[in-house]
């Protein structure tokens, strides 16, 4: 079946915007994987669970999410954003229905880790792609920037939110509710998510005169990219610089905790606003400055900020706002990852196959988001007292920074696809 092509009767001109903000709101609502930390706290006082179990809903998901992107992505670029992001709706809503009915780990394993984690997979694929076919090469960092901006921000309404659900219903009924209205927001949504009609070519020429970025291969297959350097070149990037971002996102709370007490949430919502600012800011930068640049400029500063981590975090007397900064900053240059990823692969590979390309490329945040925590994790608990009191960042932030540096000197190596890489039919 031939990929989705909708004729239109409204304006070109206003339909990208309204295709940009559909996924937008698409993604605010998949973000909903981040309100897991508050369910776990629930689930712990509710269902009785302990130790890794509290985790492992949380870390299937991301997984599913991660590798469900190949599937999505092929199905989103065979069938259209339109259904693509329609399946992703109801999956979640199927998850977090099957979650609504049980307290039983292994069902919560299922419905939160597979269903879900499926749904956001769907979900998160359909977004961009549609977004980016209606504007010009010049803005390709901007719209992606926009686009996956929503999923970075949502823990700024989601936190609350689900606070307040959870004090007032339980688990299960807010897994009902949430379940219930997230189907409905995404699955309305999707309807909105078009691709532009047959023989639509956006303005190549941006304003202020600068020449947009060019492909140097246009509609290329995943089969082919997987036969060049330059992939895995760029996977191991992605994998350095979201392993490093989510070490830190997943453990925020508790480092800020030493100085901040209570007010710990508040660094969490700011690199949240952190988190969806970079995407944005990083997309935009990159339109101008070129990915490259760009991608060097927030490997080596997230680099930085982890040097400076060893010390803020560890300091009981530490003024609040330095650790909020700090969170702010560090949650930008994570989210600018998830902007310029995306705009690579069009760049390089073309928008033909773009959903199953990023697809492919994306299990590197899946994986880089089930290791490094994880390494952090293990470094945090060896570094305790023989009591099992004490502990330490130290030395995640240590093994952070060197991957960060190497990474960044990993980006010098990115060059265009050689010419002989032949093109797919169009």
């Amino acid at each position: 079946m031939a990929n989705q092509t909708d004729t239109l009767s409204a304006p070109v001109a206003n339909r990208g915007w309204i295709v940009t903000c559909a996924g937008l709101g698409i993604n605010l609502a998949l973000g909903i994987l981040y309100a897991w930390s508050l369910t776990k706290g629930a689930i712990e006082k509710d269902f009785g669970w302990k130790g890794a179990q509290l985790n492992d809903p949380y870390a299937l998901c991301c997984l599913v999410f991660a590798f469900a992107m190949i599937l999505a992505g092929r199905c989103q670029d065979r069938f259209g954003p339109r259904l693509t992001a329609s399946i992703g709706g109801l999956l979640v809503g199927a998850g977090f229905l099957l979650c609504s009915t049980t307290s039983n780990y292994a069902t919560w394993l299922l419905g939160f880790g597979v269903l879900a984690g499926l749904g956001i997979g769907f979900g998160y694929s359909s977004a961009t792609p549609p977004a980016l076919k209606w504007f010009p090469p010049a803005k390709t960092g901007l719209i992606a920037g926009l686009v996956v901006a929503g999923f970075g921000l949502a823990p700024v309404y989601l936190a609350p939110t689900s606070q307040y659900l959870l004090g007032q219903f339980g688990v299960q009924k807010t897994m009902l509710i949430l379940g219930i209205a997230f189907t409905i927001i995404v699955c309305g949504l999707a309807q909105l998510l078009v691709n532009p009609p047959a023989g639509f070519g956006a303005a190549a020429k941006p304003a202020g005169g600068n020449a947009p970025p060019k492909p140097a291969a246009a509609n290329v297959t995943p089969s082919q990219i997987l036969r060049t350097p330059l992939f895995y070149l760029l996977w191991v990037i992605y994998f350095i610089g979201a392993g490093a971002g989510l070490m830190v996102i997943g453990s925020i709370s508790g480092m800020a905790k030493t100085s901040m007490g209570e007010l710990a949430f508040v660094a969490v919502a700011v690199m949240a606003i952190g988190n969806a600012g970079g995407r944005i800011l990083a997309g935009t930068l990159s339109d101008k400055i070129g990915r490259r640049w760009t991608l060097c400029l927030v490997l080596t500063i997230q680099a930085l900020l982890m040097l400076a981590a060893i010390p803020i975090t560890a300091s009981k007397d530490m003024a609040a706002v330095v650790i909020v900064l700090l969170a702010a900053l560090i949650g930008a240059n994570y989210g600018a990852n998830l902007s310029l990823f995306p705009s690579y692969t069009k760049d390089l590979w073309g928008l033909k196959t773009f959903g199953m390309n990023y697809g492919v490329l994306f299990t590197a945040w899946g994986v880089g988001g089930f290791v490094l925590p994880r390494l952090q994790q293990m470094l945090y608990e060896a570094s305790k007292n023989a009591d099992g009191t004490g502990g330490s960042y130290m030395s995640s932030f240590l093994v952070a920074s060197v991957l960060l540096f190497a990474g960044t000197g990993l980006t010098f190596l990115i060059k265009p696809p050689q010419s002989k890489l032949a093109a797919a039919p169009a």
